[in-house]
């Protein structure tokens, strides 16, 4: 039976220990990395939220302002018919 050098069945050695060493700092930078995109999409759907709120209440606003205005419209328009129709 031929031997093995030493040499060599110690270097295939090393080279699967650091393989081994190697695998928990890797889950880590993976768990580093999808923490880090699943804060920033936190962020951007916070401000998108913020955005659209903001659109929708400078909406309700014009909407409130516009009913305003037009109640006084349909008071005159209506005081103004009452006196064609007596006239």
């Amino acid at each position: 039976m031929a031997t093995v050098n030493e040499t060599i069945t110690d270097s295939i050695t090393q080279v699967n220990t650091k393989v081994l060493a190697d695998t928990p700092a890797m889950a880590m930078g993976n768990l580093y990395t999808a923490m880090g995109l699943a804060m920033s999409n936190s962020g951007m759907n916070a401000t998108s939220a913020q955005q659209q709120a903001g659109i929708v209440m400078q909406a309700a606003t014009v909407q409130g302002v516009n009913s305003l205005t037009a109640i006084g419209s349909a008071v005159i328009g209506r005081s103004a018919e009452e006196i064609v129709e007596k006239g």
